[in-house]
């Protein structure tokens, strides 16, 4: 067999250990490069055999100038930088690690929703500031046994936020058209209409993938009918909120607060004038919600074996479509 060559498409997580420990017995060339644009995969992965990537544009124009191409993995859950449909006219896999950092984000979502609801970011900047806290800081605090948390989207994460978020004290419930209203209320969650969520939701969290019929599911319409102190935490992606509107309900006292992991931009820093940044109720971390040594260990080595499982001619675990002229023979 002819060597192969693997491009991991962002320097951001170092593999190159972790996959000379993999690809041993395999003729591979492992090249990392950053590539954040379609002319740059095009120009540094156009003969790869094997892709590893983070957010990079896997698009159809990409994708259709990768003739050597059968695997695209994606360094995480998310698949949205991914055209899965021309992947698959192509013959060429795409895979994701959709177990392992489920855990991890589900704690953020919760940890952001605490920490919003229960101010503890004024009360924290106060303390530091002054030596001392008003709790005039605390006003509307609310016990989570007399409120409700609202999941849109009860997928693996959903599901472990909705446990933790019952476990607290909360009424849970969700709109997933998914997932019948059966197997919510298996799960101990109350399965409501979209509108029902929105509106009657003190703690709004958002678990679903950015596709079209997502993409600012939380406008300024939808942020309107939400509850009057409210809180809304985001840890799936930037494009399914309309962050101006939400800046400006905040900024209103329409809402009390919101923790904010994925925002429209990344991975580029965020503008001075962006309307969430200097919001003293927002809390923002960079996309990290997906992080733990576990998490991030079990990540690279599951991106690394789908990997090398293709290059062997098996099929990959963690498949999310079926290649032309491929799947039924694999």
């Amino acid at each position: 067999m002819a060597r192969q060559k693997v491009v991991l498409s962002n320097s951001a997580v170092p593999l190159q250990e972790e996959a000379a420990q993999v690809f041993t017995g395999l003729d591979v060339d492992f090249v990392t490069v950053d590539a954040p644009t379609e002319d740059d995969l095009l120009r540094v992965a156009g003969d790869a055999d094997a892709i590893i990537a983070l957010a990079e544009p896997l698009s159809r124009r990409v994708i259709e100038g990768l003739p050597r191409c059968r695997s695209i993995t994606r360094f995480g859950i998310g698949l949205d930088g991914v055209d899965i449909d021309a992947a698959t006219e192509q013959g060429i896999w795409v895979t994701n690690v959709p177990d392992s950092n489920y855990r991890e984000v589900a704690v953020h979502a919760i940890t952001l929703a605490l920490s919003a609801s229960r101010r503890i970011l004024l009360l924290n900047q106060a303390m530091h500031q002054t030596g001392s806290a008003s709790l005039a800081l605390a006003v509307g605090t609310r016990r989570p046994d007399d409120q409700t948390f609202g999941l849109l989207g009860i997928g693996r994460i959903g599901r472990r936020v909705a446990t933790m978020a019952a476990a607290i004290g909360y009424c849970v419930q969700a709109f997933d058209p998914a997932v019948s209203a059966a197997d919510a209320r298996a799960l101990g969650v109350a399965p409501v209409s979209f509108d029902e969520l929105v509106g009657t939701s003190d703690i709004l969290s958002l678990h679903v993938p950015l596709i079209d019929s997502t993409r600012h599911i939380i406008s300024r319409e939808v942020i309107a009918r939400m509850p009057a102190g409210a809180v809304l935490v985001n840890v799936s992606r930037g494009g399914l909120v309309d962050e101006e509107a939400l800046a400006a309900a905040i900024a209103s006292d329409h809402l009390a607060g919101a923790g904010i992991d994925a925002r429209l931009g990344e991975p580029a820093p965020m503008p001075d004038c962006h309307p969430l940044r200097g919001l003293d109720r927002v809390i923002l971390t960079p996309h990290s919600a997906h992080y733990s040594v576990e998490s991030l260990a079990e990540t690279k080595a599951k991106a690394l074996e789908d990997v090398a499982r293709v290059l062997r001619g098996e099929r990959p675990v963690y498949a999310v479509n079926e290649p032309a002229g491929l799947g039924e023979a694999a």
